[in-house]
């Protein structure tokens, strides 16, 4: 009878092959620059690969370095992000950059540090330890635990982190760490398409809300109408003014128009997040 040694032996082995044979050459992986690393760990979240490539050159085209980040408007930096989704990562992001501005400019490389700064949480610091500094690391995101359940779990249902995690932690290389997780990413992009979604069968695995007509896609057309405000000069957004365009996108797509209190609710919401500022009757960023 196999090991579980035997086993994860001959797991890595197949993994190393199938990543060998379904390589994606990425921009971001052509770079070793923590900052740029960091950017890319944190524009993938809850966002396809192919959004990605494009946005994240020419966000660094904008904002190069930490430190140019830190100085940047905060606006400026909202509105470079339109279109990745969730917003809040921006927010998140310049904030981050901030800290380590302030700590000296230098990204550092322990998870411990890494999670402590906004926004980041433990696979994004195992991410850019691993892909910055190819020091080893757990990391545990959607693709890696897609494989890790094909190919160890096949059969389960509701396997929680608790069970992969150990595993995962058990096949990282002492050498090497950013090419073995390019190999389980892309194999893992590749059962995704190829096979019923193994993540399915994660205890973590949770269907995403629908966007359409939700809280939070009022909230993302809340804070365009703010930076096109502020594109235009303006000196923000008015309550009537916000009612109006968010009324005209809601009758557009056959939802009913919302109440002037709900969107007022979220402008101020949006404000006490950081995104705006109300100061008399108007929203500005």
């Amino acid at each position: 009878m196999a090991s579980e040694s035997d086993e994860l032996a001959r797991f890595i082995d197949k993994v190393r092959r199938e990543g060998e044979r379904l390589y994606r050459d990425l921009p971001w992986r052509r770079t070793r620059d923590p900052y740029a690393v960091w950017v890319s760990e944190a524009m993938l979240q809850q966002t396809q690969v192919s959004r990605v490539d494009g946005r994240w050159q020419r966000w660094l085209a904008r904002f190069p370095s930490v430190e140019a980040l830190a100085a940047a408007d905060q606006a400026d930096v909202l509105a470079e992000w339109q279109g990745l989704g969730y917003n809040r990562r921006a927010l998140a992001l310049k904030r981050a950059a901030e800290a380590v501005a302030d700590q000296g400019g230098e990204v550092p490389s322990s998870v411990d540090a890494l999670v402590k700064l906004p926004g980041i949480g433990p696979a994004t610091a195992a991410g850019i330890r691993a892909f910055a500094f190819d020091l080893p690391a757990v990391y545990l995101e959607t693709n890696v635990r897609t494989v890790f359940l094909h190919e160890l779990f096949p059969e389960a249902e509701d396997v929680p982190d608790s069970a992969v995690r150990p595993l995962v932690e058990a096949c990282v290389p002492d050498r090497d760490v950013r090419g073995w997780y390019y190999a389980l990413l892309d194999y893992g992009a590749w059962l995704k398409r190829t096979v019923p979604n193994p993540s399915r069968r994660s205890r973590t695995h949770a269907r995403q809300s629908r966007f359409e007509g939700s809280r939070r896609q009022k909230r993302a057309a809340l804070v365009r109408l703010l930076l096109e405000a502020r594109e235009a000069g303006l000196p923000g957004l008015s309550l009537d003014d916000a009612v109006a365009a968010l009324g005209a996108q809601e009758t557009g797509a056959g939802r009913p128009e919302p109440a002037p209190a709900d969107v007022e609710g979220l402008l101020d919401e949006l404000a006490a997040e950081g995104f705006c500022q109300r100061t008399g009757l108007f929203w500005a960023c």
